[in-house]
C-alpha cells in the first residue's frame, strides 16, 4: 500500500509518499511551488497539473492530507483551502480513497502529542523512516507526516494477519 500525504498550499505544496510495511519507506518527498507573481487561477491550474503528474508517478493507494482548520490570515486560508480542494478531487478522480487528518491528529500519530512543533515532527519522520538527514523543506516532512498518520490509525486488521477463528463455544456438529 502506497500512501500519499500532502501538507496543502499554494505557493508550497508538500507531498510524500510513504509505502506500508514492516517499517514504512519513504518513496518520494518534495514540494511543488507556484509562483506567487502570478494570477492566483494560473497558479491553481500549475498545482492541479503537477498533482495529476504525482499521482500518476506514484499510484497511490490513499492520498492523505492535512485539514486546513484555521488561519490568521483569510486569503492565505483560501488558498489552502483551494489546494487542498484540489488534491482531493486529484486524488479521487484518480480512483484513491480520499482522507483527512486535523494537524493535531498528525502530530499526535507521528511525535506522540498534538502538540509538538515542526522540528519534533520532522525529527520523528526521519527516525520512523530512518533516513540519513532531515527531510528539507518542511512542507515535505510534514506531507510524510501526515502519510505516517494515516498508516498509523489503521485498523489493527488490515496491518496484521488475520487470527484463525475459534470455533463458537457450545456450538457443536
Amino acid at each position: 500500500m502506497f500512501v500519499l500525504g500532502i501538507d496543502p498550499g499554494l505557493s508550497r505544496c508538500g507531498y510524500g509518499c510513504v509505502e506500508r510495511g514492516r517499517r514504512p519507506r519513504a518513496v518520494a518527498a518534495g514540494v511543488i511551488r507556484t509562483d506567487p507573481a502570478l494570477d492566483r487561477p494560473v497558479r491553481l491550474a500549475e498545482l492541479q497539473s503537477e498533482l495529476r503528474a504525482l499521482i500518476a508517478e506514484l499510484r497511490p493507494d490513499v492520498v492523505a492530507i492535512e485539514r486546513v482548520l484555521f488561519q490568521h490570515n483569510v486569503l492565505t486560508a483560501m488558498a489552502v483551502g483551494m489546494a487542498s480542494g484540489l488534491a482531493m478531487a486529484e486524488g479521487a478522480s484518480a480512483g484513491c480513497e480520499v482522507v483527512e487528518y486535523s494537524p493535531n491528529e498528525v502530530k499526535e500519530a507521528v511525535a506522540g502529542w498534538g502538540g509538538a512543533g515542526k522540528d519534533e515532527v520532522g525529527r520523528m519522520v526521519k527516525v520512523l523512516l530512518d533516513l540519513p538527514e532531515l527531510l528539507k523543506p518542511a512542507d515535505a516532512a510534514d506531507a510524510v507526516a501526515v502519510a505516517l498518520c494515516h498508516l498509523a490509525r489503521l485498523p489493527a486488521a488490515t496491518t496484521r494477519p488475520a487470527a484463525t477463528a475459534a470455533p463458537a463455544t457450545g456450538a457443536h456438529p
